[in-house]
């Protein structure tokens, strides 16, 4: 664990914590030797004691124990992928990722904090009637489909496409024993016991010929980015469920690089009832509106919550922001349209105004990265008391895809495609680059759980 001392956090036009003291801890989180995902495949070398299991998608606080240690539950996503080329059928070309363990099931870990060290123990596999589940993409016909194809190491085809996976992203307490979870590729909204049986699934409810394994959402969501689904959720003192998606929607693949502002979706699970608010994204940070992304949320009242917001600004720097939301006022979104269209077509922020639709409104509360946060994805983010804030990141399981033999400025690996023979392309002209998968290093390699401890209380 490493300590750092107290820092002034200058926030603007937020009064309550304009000039608030904070002492951050910081841990990495220690994985039990059963939590190293076996792997014999190519890059065997890099990974010799296995795959780290990738916790930091979601996080949850349970308590103070007897003994003075603090519990967390957290969460991992779909498992051990990277990045990898466009697959090249024909004319036709399909997004992918590399699957370094097509057999992993989705799980929940507990993080305890005790004696200096965060260590992670007791996995919680999630499975439904037919046994663990995983986390391979939907197929091409259902809602939530990113129509991705899994590749091996080796970059070929390696399973098919699955109606049970799920890409978890984020879990809170259901008020008894079990958690609610958020998912990337439905999206849906998962409630599951403390075993990690799943009790209660909800998607976008489909419309017209579409096809779905969950409804009870709205079919606008339908419309979330590829992999930017839920991302983000909150349990409210009333039981409610609220879940945000990552980024802005992509309605008919128009809205993404221009809408005003990230959906927000409150479900009632008693009664089934949902309503959606629009989020404000710090919109002129960014080059186009799609890259802002949502991290996690913590619910302090039925009104106001933590939200983390993040994404690389216009100067390709990262940001990580801590936001105080408040709900009170938001208009909900359900059935609103401006001039016959949804209000991501709206021009600016200005035109949602004057047609009576009121955002969510917010107010900075920390600045991570002024604080010494450097890791790219903080994804977990929960209370410990009145006065601290803990946060996770989202190691990626200490993997990456190296391009190698770099073609011009295409620098991810999706900026590529590859034929079945092996051949990789860059706009239909064969190149001689090729794919290297390297282990992490330093503070990359570990999920990291920082708590932000901070002078003025948070309600």
């Amino acid at each position: 664990m490493k300590k750092v001392g107290l820092i002034m956090a200058l926030s603007g036009s937020l009064s309550l914590f304009s000039a608030t003291a904070v002492e951050v801890e910081r841990y990495a989180i220690e994985l039990p030797a059963e939590a190293q995902i076996p792997y014999h495949g190519l890059y065997a070398s890099e990974f010799p004691r296995g795959i780290p299991t990738g916790l930091g998608s979601g996080l949850a606080f349970a308590g103070k124990q007897p003994d003075g240690s603090l519990l967390f539950y957290s969460l991992t996503d779909r498992g051990p992928n990277g990045d990898a080329p466009l697959w090249q059928d024909g004319k036709e070309s399909t997004p992918t990722k590399i699957f370094m363990a097509p057999q992993f099931t989705p799980k929940m870990m507990q993080v305890r904090i005790a004696g200096g060290r965060a260590v992670a123990s007791h996995a919680i596999e999630l499975k439904d009637q037919q046994g663990n589940i995983n986390g391979l993409p939907l197929p091409d016909e259902l809602i939530g489909s990113t129509s991705e194809t899994a590749l091996s190491d080796a970059l070929k085809p390696v399973t098919e496409q699955s109606e049970r996976g799920l890409d978890t992203e984020g879990l809170v307490s259901d008020g008894k024993d079990g958690f609610w979870l958020c998912d990337e590729y439905g999206p849906f909204l998962i409630h599951v016991d403390a075993k990690g049986n799943i009790l209660a699934k909800f998607g976008p409810t489909a419309d017209k010929d579409e096809k779905t394994i969950a409804s009870g959402l709205p079919n606008i969501l339908k419309w979330r980015q590829p992999n930017r689904g839920f991302e983000g959720i909150a349990r409210l003192p009333s039981g409610k469920i609220i879940a945000a998606v990552q980024s802005t929607l992509d309605i008919d693949g128009k809205t993404a690089k221009k809408a005003s502002f990230i959906r927000l979706l409150e479900l009632d699970p008693v009664t089934g009832a949902t309503r959606m608010y629009a989020y404000p994204h710090d919109i002129d940070a960014y080059k186009k509106s799609a890259d802002a992304k949502i991290g996690d949320m913590v619910a302090l009242d039925d009104q106001r919550l933590l939200i983390i917001e993040q994404g690389k600004d216009a100067d390709k720097k990262m940001r990580n922001l801590v936001y105080l939301m408040d709900l009170t006022n938001a208009t909900d979104l359900t059935d609103k349209q401006l001039d016959g269209k949804e209000p991501e077509f709206a021009s600016d922020r200005t035109a949602l105004e004057k047609a009576g639709i009121q955002l969510v409104t917010k107010q900075l509360v920390l600045d991570l990265r002024a604080h010494g946060w450097d890791a790219e994805k903080a994804e977990g983010l929960t209370l410990v008391d009145n006065h601290t804030i803990a946060v996770a990141s989202d190691n990626d399981f200490g993997l990456s895809v190296k391009v190698k033999n770099k073609e011009d400025d295409a620098k991810s690996p999706d900026d590529y495609s590859i034929d079945k023979n092996g051949q990789v392309y860059l706009e239909d002209k064969p190149v001689k680059t090729h794919f290297a998968i390297k282990a992490s290093e330093g503070d990359e390699a570990k999920s990291q759980l920082w708590l932000f401890k901070l002078d003025n209380p948070l309600k």
